[in-house]
């Protein structure tokens, strides 16, 4: 079975082709810097050395210290919107002039101001560190058109520890926002108007994560894998492509199909719905259902086909009610599980809450939408070789993530504790841990991660793993640095990602562009596996234009000689 490879296209994510050569800055001198030997050859490119000796070099150092791959996958969040500005970026928030992030309206013409956050900044009043939040509220009035620190009631900067409303996030939305390259759509085409510009303050005070960064090594030209949300970003995170519906126009999901301001199922611009206001001062924006493309791929939230899901099939409350226009066919193009599998390489996806959804609503209909637990985060049950048809595999693969920060409660956190975690490992935190604006604040999710980096740093196993802690999407938060020209579906928007490991190169800001594809990179690579068609696409389309492949992570480690 081959991969089924997504359709390129000459619509570029960017109006201007970034080079993806290697660079890291440091923030500091690191002591010991005679150790590192083929990091630091890797990194500064020789020209006297083959690029193929380098390469061969560099498969065999990872093969040889690397014995486990660990990634933890947050949620909804841009760079800037955490780590705006970070020190060592190569192109912080604050060295910004007016046209690198002036807004425009949906006519293209310049805001003469942002819009008002719509709905307000919280969804549900809270008390956070004393301050009395009230839903529905706007504490920031008249904004410049220009990005801006969230301040409270008070004129305090916004908490972490406080849920503010959602954003819109998604495949068709996102590239509207970008507007190839230029990222000044977001104000336009957000359902939450001018909060978008929006970025915390003092994250170095405040955030642990801050701390994890200035240890080991932050990269800053990481962006998300595909255009858009969760759904698709969960999956490009496991297979480096897109999910497919066949026949999509003769199926109950034929209803999910997006209008497009064009007969090209390409278009990147959805049709605004009648009554949509025309200018992004006057409302959020208006459209119909777009859920899948034209052309059958689901780029949108679709249910998964298996329980836990949504609803469940009355007659079979294994499965999914396969009627139901929300729910997507069972998968079957290949995932990375299926790649390590023929090298023999075990694997497994841990999943917060997932055994406690299945125990507590094991006599439900569907998942009830708790903050604990979302159904369209579980990538690999979308799966039919993981499916109920198989329950070895998927006992075997799809694992309970367990609950909170206890490893009495925390299956995840017990198995690196006990150093068995397998050589490929994903973490997805339960929803109120993860960080999504809408149901989670920050800081929980901030404690949680830190903890976890805590606990692998004392395991076992810690010696020979690589640890890569990022978020699936932008959560439709603004940034400000444009994505290099992909394929159809994507890069999108620019994210926080480090990498944490004894082979880090510490102290460091790795300014090698990446994507959510890198990490299977560098589990293919560490593992010696065959490479994902779907990446394989992706880099195809950027060599054709004279760029350099994405990276897979590897620059920012270092071995010993």
């Amino acid at each position: 079975m081959t991969d089924r490879t997504p359709t390129t296209s000459n619509d570029p994510a960017s109006d201007t082709e970034q080079p993806a050569a290697p660079a890291l800055k440091r923030r500091h001198f690191l002591g010991g810097i005679a150790t590192a030997g083929l990091g630091a050859a890797v990194a500064g490119c020789a020209s006297d050395v083959p690029r193929s000796s380098v390469a061969s070099t560099t498969d065999a150092a990872l093969q040889a210290h690397v014995k486990t791959v660990v990634v933890i996958y947050g949620e909804n969040r841009s760079f800037n919107n955490l780590f705006a500005d970070f020190p060592g970026l190569e192109k912080p928030l604050s060295a910004l002039k007016p046209g690198d992030f002036a807004q425009r309206d949906r006519d293209g013409t310049l805001l003469a101001r942002l819009p008002q956050t719509w709905g307000g900044v919280v969804h549900a009043p809270q008390t956070v560190e004393g301050v009395a939040y009230e839903a529905d509220k706007q504490y920031q009035g008249e904004l410049p058109n220009a990005p801006f620190v969230l301040k409270g009631p008070q004129g305090e900067g916004l908490p972490l520890g406080l849920v503010t409303r959602d954003l819109v996030h998604a495949f068709y939305h996102n590239q509207m926002q970008i507007n190839g390259g230029r990222n000044d759509g977001f104000a336009a085409w957000t359902d939450a108007g001018g909060i978008t510009m929006g970025h915390y303050g003092d994250c170095r005070f405040n955030l642990r994560l801050w701390d994890i960064a200035r240890e080991f090594v932050l990269c800053d030209n990481f962006f998300q894998g595909a255009f858009g949300g969760s759904f698709l970003n969960h999956q490009y995170l496991v297979t480096g492509t897109v999910p497919f519906y066949p026949d999509v126009m003769n199926s109950p999901a034929r209803v999910q199909v997006a209008r497009l301001q064009s007969s090209d199922p390409t278009d990147h611009r959805l049709a605004p719905a009648e009554g949509s206001p025309a200018s992004a001062l006057d409302g959020p924006p208006k459209f119909g259902p777009n859920a899948l493309t034209p052309d059958g791929y689901a780029v949108n939230t679709m249910q998964p086909p298996y329980w836990p899901t949504r609803v469940r099939d009355a007659a079979n409350p294994a499965y999914a009610d396969p009627k139901l226009p929300n729910v997507l066919v069972p998968q079957v193009h290949h995932h990375i599980g299926d790649k390590l599998d023929r090298k023999g390489v075990d694997w497994a996806w841990y999943g917060g809450a997932w055994q406690a959804t299945i125990d507590q609503f094991k006599d439900s209909p569907g998942v009830p939408a708790i903050p604990n637990f979302q159904s369209h985060h579980q990538p690999l049950n979308y799966f039919k070789n993981l499916g109920p048809e198989n329950p070895v595999a998927r006992a075997r693969h799809l694992r309970d993530g367990g609950l909170g920060d206890e490893s009495r409660t925390n299956r995840f956190f017990a198995d690196i504790e006990a150093g068995r975690l397998p050589p490929v490992t994903f973490y997805k935190p339960q929803g109120n841990l993860n960080m999504h604006a809408g149901y989670a604040d920050v800081a929980s999710g901030d404690r949680h991660i830190a903890h976890a980096i805590k606990l692998l740093q004392a395991s076992p196993q810690w010696k020979n793993m690589v640890v890569v802690v990022t978020v699936d999407e932008n959560g439709g938060w603004w940034d400000h640095v444009p994505p290099p020209k992909g394929d159809r579906w994507g890069p999108g928007t620019r994210l926080p990602a480090i990498v944490v490991s004894p082979f880090a190169r510490k102290g460091t800001v790795d300014h090698t562009i990446y994507d959510t594809g890198s990490i299977l990179r560098l589990i293919t690579r560490v593992f010696g596996l065959e490479k994902l068609d779907g990446l394989k696409a992706r880099d195809d389309a950027m060599q054709a234009r004279g760029q350099l492949p994405m990276g897979d992570l590897s620059n920012a480690l270092q071995f010993p000689a």
